[in-house]
């Protein structure tokens, strides 16, 4: 029912930066919580980030603290990862995902709604 929709990806030097974005719709975005996560080939798919329904609070993997910045628009129904100081390690599928409910963190478990994802590639 949730449709997710990323786009920003696309290939970037190391140093360099990228916006991605999730237009979501389907239901309640203002109610919900949003996560980004990522999955590099042969990998499993690791959390990045996280914000809850208001965007009043956030969390981010270890990874990405200091460089990842997780945003959202609810008027827009959109959610966005600004990535800076970008690493060939930041390499991946990136994934927006949309959560059960108000507030959500890193476990797989807590998200209900999937997008099809967008390549992010980090040259060195």
């Amino acid at each position: 029912q949730v449709q997710l929709v990323e786009s920003g990806g696309g290939l970037v030097q190391a140093g360099g930066s990228l916006r991605l974005s999730c237009a979501f719709s389907g239901r309640s975005f203002s109610s919900t919580a949003m996560g980004w996560f990522r999955q590099a080939p042969g990998k499993e798919r690791d959390f990045v980030a996280a914000i809850s329904y208001s965007g009043a609070s956030t969390s981010y993997a270890d990874s990405v603290k200091g460089r990842f910045t997780i945003s959202r628009d609810n008027a827009k129904n959109t959610v966005y990862l600004q990535m800076n100081s970008m690493k060939p390690e930041d390499t991946a599928v990136y994934y927006c995902a949309a959560a059960r409910g108000y507030y959500s963190g890193s476990e797989l478990t807590q998200y209900n709604g999937w997008g099809q994802g967008t390549q992010v590639t980090v040259s060195s």
